[in-house]
């Protein structure tokens, strides 16, 4: 697949994740994401310039096992969902789900696109669409702040146990960027290999790739 085709189907799958979020707050009761123009497909408002596009090319253009990026936070204040022990962590979650739900979607097209007519671009196109939106999904289900795994896994704890998850959330704040980069760091040496494999078994078993 083409390399800017490839970064286009990062980037909007990175804003179909951040949509995602202000879906489930607005339903849940919060319009902050609403209210702020944020609940479209329009890249501009939740364009990063590190997160959406010099990254995500970086990582594209040099072949990197590790293929994320980050789009800029929708907006919501969990004091207004209705739903206060589980509407933080649906929250969370449903940027993952949606992830996983078109890698699903696109990854069938694979499995069974050619038997009803698409030809080798389509499929090309659902490949690398499934592909990125699974690496993207199961990535931001890992316990680490601020991806969305941490979040939903404090906010579905008790109380104790979560206020410190909340004081570490502080502290990785609190070091700003060197954090990401000992994150990125200790994921690239010692989890990206089995978390890679992980990813391809997982889309093997949607697309049938190598069966």
């Amino acid at each position: 697949m083409d390399t800017a085709l490839s970064l286009v189907v990062l980037i909007l799958s990175v804003i179909a994740h951040e949509v995602a979020h202000g879906y489930a707050a607005n339903s849940l009761g919060d319009p902050t994401a609403r209210l702020a123009g944020r609940l479209t497909m329009n890249p501009l408002p939740h364009i990063d310039l590190m997160g959406s596009i010099i990254i995500p090319a970086l990582l594209v253009t040099t072949h990197s096992p590790i293929l994320f990026g980050w789009a800029k936070p929708v907006p919501y204040n969990p004091y207004n969902l209705r739903n206060q022990r589980w509407g933080e962590a649906l929250v969370a979650l449903a940027g993952s789900a949606t992830n996983i739900f078109l890698a699903v979607m696109f990854g069938l097209v694979v499995r069974f696109g050619s038997s009803v007519g698409f030809d080798a671009l389509a499929l090309s196109l659902a490949s690398t669409i499934a592909f990125v939106n699974l690496f993207l999904g199961l990535f931001n289900l890992i316990p680490f702040p601020p991806l969305d795994g941490f979040t939903a896994l404090r906010a579905a704890l008790p109380w104790h146990l979560a206020s410190g998850m909340t004081r570490l959330q502080a502290r990785v704040h609190g070091a700003g960027a060197l954090s990401l980069i000992l994150f990125l760091l200790l994921f690239s040496y010692v989890f990206a290999a089995p978390f890679f494999k992980l990813v391809l078994w997982i889309f093997g078993l949607i697309t049938g790739a190598g069966t």
